[in-house]
């Protein structure tokens, strides 16, 4: 239980918590809103990741949420997951880590007016570059970075909390109309999410515990230690900046070390966080490119994505294309909102197919009642119904307040279903030649 703990725990804490309460801190109008929706996300998070278990379980397989809804709904669905994932939710994470990444590296130097872009592009190409050349990550790496991490929050925590006096509040903040704050939550817990991600793919190690009570409370008391690390954090970030000032933050660990530290604290945590997103990246971009090798397998019209290099021992053809994609949606990122483009990007696709795994659930156990369940979801249907009603309303939230971004998510996902549809004619055809 508590390498499964602590397992979890390394897969949710990432880069995204040292930017991205700056963007919930603008879409929140006053300290109570802002950490309520930093408790509901550990909440949502934690029956998400309860649905998950019992699909991982009953049905382990490799590709988790490919298979999960391969089974409940059929190829077509699945096809546009794994199409998803190419264009849209990997590639959008990546892009994500990568301005993270550009943020706290231009802290530290500044390469001009696209510096978090520039940084961003060149450290997917040389990741990218490293992975196709075979060379892999050392092991043990990701759990030194993980401490790093961690590390790195406790520094913001107890120079948040106890060397710097808090910022006084402006008298204007309280003169916020009631509509004004309560339209930005949705947006705000949309961000509050993304930087909670990950719990799904920790869910799928419950098929390797055979107690059914230790994956329940690794569960429960990860997700319990992260909301209680990211509320420690975000109380060190209000309390020295305000929301105001976090709103207007690109860096906004290093803006809290700052303030007592001076320039060497800044650096310190910019460094921390900048290898961090590194370390992120690289994991990213290995996984991403081996569930696209997984498309061209399956899929003929993705044939030439199936190609493995036996010398480089990796899946050449899938990281070059998901580098491309990468560094496009980071160009496209420069010219709008930068990191706020991203997550706007990929939102609408990824609540949608949380949704439709959510739903799922319920597919399978109506198709496949005799199957072996070794874990259920506590308090089924509810728990489920939960989860899939919040998901409906994120994916809502998703397309109806978010613009730009999330429409081209959209309109690339559509794209997905033109290229299904002409898979399935090339198909068919083939047997009448």
């Amino acid at each position: 239980m508590f390498d499964a703990t602590a397992l979890i725990v390394g897969l949710v804490i990432g880069a995204g918590i040292f930017r991205l309460p700056s963007l919930v801190a603008a879409n929140t109008a006053n300290e109570l809103v802002f950490y309520g929706v930093w408790i509901a996300g550990g909440l949502i998070s934690l029956i998400g990741a309860l649905c998950y278990a019992e699909l991982a379980t009953t049905y382990p397989n490799a590709g988790g949420d490919y298979y999960f809804l391969q089974r409940a709904f059929g190829r077509g669905l699945s096809f546009l997951f794994a199409w998803a994932r190419i264009a849209v939710i990997t590639t959008g994470s990546i892009a994500v880590l990568g301005y993270t990444f550009g943020d706290y590296a231009s802290n530290l130097y500044s390469l001009g007016s696209n510096s978090s872009a520039i940084y961003a592009a060149l450290a997917v190409l040389a990741f990218t570059a490293i992975n196709v050349s075979g060379i892999r990550e050392t092991r043990g790496t990701q759990n030194v970075l993980t401490t790093f991490e961690v590390f790195g929050l406790l520094a913001v925590v107890v120079t948040g909390l106890l060397l710097i006096a808090p910022e006084q509040a402006a008298p204007a903040a309280a003169a916020t109309e009631p509509k004004a704050w309560t339209a930005g939550i949705p947006l705000a817990i949309l961000f509050v999410l993304f930087t909670y991600g990950g719990w799904n793919e920790g869910a799928y190690i419950s098929a390797e515990l055979k107690n059914r009570r230790d994956m329940v409370r690794a569960l429960v008391v990860s997700l319990a230690i992260v909301t209680l690390l990211y509320l420690l954090v975000n109380i060190a970030y209000e309390r020295t900046l305000g929301l105001a000032g976090m709103a207007a933050s690109e860096t906004i660990a290093s803006d809290v070390l700052g303030r007592y530290f001076g320039d060497w604290g800044a650096h310190i945590i910019s460094a921390i966080v900048a290898v961090s997103a590194l370390t992120s990246i690289n994991a990213t971009i290995v996984v991403g490119a081996r569930s696209n090798y997984a498309l061209g397998r399956d899929w003929p019209i993705f044939g030439w994505l199936g190609y493995w290099d036996d010398k480089a021992d990796a899946p050449r053809n899938a990281l070059y294309v998901q580098c491309a994609v990468a560094v496009l949606l980071i160009v496209v990122g420069a010219f709008g909102g930068k990191i706020e483009t991203m997550v706007d990007y990929t939102m609408p696709v990824f609540w949608f197919f949380f949704l439709m795994t959510g739903i799922g659930l319920f597919v399978l156990r109506h198709k496949d009642p005799h199957t072996p369940r070794p874990f259920k979801v506590p308090l089924y249907p509810l728990t489920p119904l939960i989860f899939v009603a919040t998901c409906a309303y994120l994916f809502y939230s998703s397309v109806a307040y978010v613009k730009g971004g999330a429409q081209l998510g959209i309109a690339v996902l559509l794209l997905g279903g033109v290229l299904l549809l002409l898979n399935t004619r090339r198909a068919k055809a083939q047997p009448a030649q």
